[in-house]
């Protein structure tokens, strides 16, 4: 990757939630948590371009009004990996671009992590897929919700998991490292991973990440110290509401 590379962040955007329908639309710090994911996402320097996909009207006539480039997708996407695919091939990203994976329930994103996202791309031509993980505790590990992760010297993911990984047998550890939902793939790598069945590891951990590993396709995984907050539930925001008026972002 150069500095000529295409670098597309894109926000997956669905309307339907089992746990809270619309969540993308709904109002933090007075504006709808799309745009400011949108708006943190494109501050990031690494990132040359940032859109929106969704298969909602509403959600499109939203982000229209509000300035945000969106693209509409299916409604029957598995993932929203696919649906990122779908949107990044619609936007005409070429083999060598780099698509990034931006979570749109996550109004808190600190842009550093992109760029913490991003860097391998730049300093290894080898890289293909990258994420995050930052420290846990032992307490939070225990968490089957959690999703832990191991890397090697390199570090490249050895295995990710909801069970605490790796297993203390007879000692104490205190080294866990928290999985962070951000991905970035180079588009030939996307395109790739769309062509291939779910794995055995995937489907039992219910962890999408693990059907790379199962084909060979290395991730890279970045330690980073920024903290994020997901939205999940309706009572989620008055706490997202709280971080960002506290980080002065709004």
């Amino acid at each position: 990757m150069t500095s000529s590379t295409p670098c597309i962040g894109i926000i997956p955007a669905r309307y339907a939630s089992s746990r809270f329908p619309g969540k993308p639309l709904a109002l933090i710090c007075g504006k709808p948590m799309f745009l400011h994911v949108y708006e943190r996402a494109a501050s990031c320097p690494e990132i040359t371009q940032v859109a929106l996909a969704t298969d909602d009207p509403r959600i499109e006539k939203a982000a229209n009004e509000a300035g945000v480039p969106v693209v509409m997708t299916a409604s029957d996407h598995p993932s929203g990996t696919d649906r990122v695919l779908e949107a990044a091939r619609a936007l005409g990203a070429p083999a060598h671009a780099v698509i990034v994976n931006i979570q749109g329930d996550e109004p808190a994103l600190d842009p550093a992590m992109l760029t913490e996202l991003t860097a391998p791309f730049f300093t290894d031509p080898s890289v293909q897929v990258t994420t995050l993980a930052t420290p846990i505790s032992s307490e939070e590990a225990q968490n089957p919700n959690r999703v832990k992760v191991v890397l090697d010297e390199a570090h490249r993911a050895l295995y990710f998991s909801r069970s605490p990984i790796p297993y203390p047998r007879g000692e104490t550890f205190d080294g866990y490292l928290g999985h962070v939902g951000l991905y970035a793939f180079q588009m030939k790598t996307l395109e790739r991973f769309s062509t291939l069945e779910e794995g055995t590891l995937e489907r039992v951990e219910k962890l999408e990440q693990l059907r790379l590993l199962e084909n060979g396709i290395g991730i890279h995984v970045g330690i980073t110290r920024h903290q994020s907050l997901g939205v999940d539930h309706p009572d989620d925001i008055a706490i997202v509401e709280k971080l960002i008026k506290a980080t002065g972002h709004q």
